[in-house]
């Protein structure tokens, strides 16, 4: 018997992209010539100093922008606009102030026409993975800032993506709260084995997250750095292999 071997969902193809804005009728070149591969199911953190154009990639990658030139595609498809197989998790968490959490979790599918019972039925699958159930009948006023963002995560799972695009989606928190966001950001991606995606500042949670690292760079057209990050799960951020890491990725940003 002959085995077929299906192809990863979620695979991202970005090849010479290139991305420029006009502010008082200059060119301002934002990402140039950008070519990158990412695997289904790869975790991807994308670090860079201020003005790199990290969100940019991510709003390009969720159809939110188009590129000047190059190409974006998803599984072989070309990227025109937003597509139902990716979500995307902002910093704020933007919930609905007069829907409950299992109203705006199921928000997404009762749009695109699932029945009620049926969207409130997989939402509470995903309130249950964000550990919430609970909650499922508290308001947004009710909830701390990491409970907020556990909804929007469950929110955009709920539509079942391929691509989670997540944009600095834990940087408003304190920082005992990231850190357990981190490691619930970890089980989930694990248990859905979607493609994730990440735009960070903070190169401790790209370490501590991504399969791989990429380092915009500051000048347009330099090369971009892809850095494996070959450490076993769950990762210890005191072990000398991520230390090692962080190091690297601080030099890279001529940090000591």
């Amino acid at each position: 018997m002959t085995l077929v071997q299906t192809q990863a969902k979620g695979e991202v193809t970005i090849r010479d992209l290139t991305k420029s804005y006009s502010i008082d009728g200059q060119a301002l070149t934002v990402l140039k010539n950008i070519t990158l591969d990412i695997r289904g199911g790869e975790s991807l953190a994308i670090v860079g100093a201020s003005g790199s154009g990290k969100t940019t990639l991510l709003r390009v990658l969720a159809g939110l922008e188009e590129p000047d030139t190059g190409a974006v595609l998803i599984d072989g498809a070309p990227v025109h606009g937003l597509g139902r197989e990716r979500a995307v998790i902002f910093q704020e968490p933007r919930l609905l102030p007069w829907l409950t959490v299992l109203g705006n979790v199921a928000f997404g599918l009762e749009v695109q026409g699932v029945p009620k019972p049926e969207a409130a039925e997989r939402a509470r699958r995903f309130i249950r993975l964000v550990g919430l159930t609970e909650f499922e009948s508290a308001w947004p006023r009710q909830l701390s800032g990491g409970m907020a963002q556990r909804v929007g995560i469950a929110r955009a799972l709920t539509v079942q993506p391929e691509i989670l695009l997540l944009d600095e989606p834990l940087g408003a928190l304190d920082a005992m709260t990231k850190m357990t966001m981190q490691e619930e950001l970890t089980r989930i991606w694990a248990e859905e084995r979607v493609t994730m995606v990440l735009v960070t500042h903070d190169l401790e949670e790209a370490i501590f997250l991504a399969d791989r690292v990429l380092v915009l760079p500051k000048a347009k057209g330099g090369a971009v750095r892809l850095i494996d990050i070959d450490l076993p799960r769950p990762r210890d951020r005191n072990d000398p292999a991520f230390v090692g890491h962080r190091r690297q990725l601080m030099a890279e940003f001529g940090l000591h």
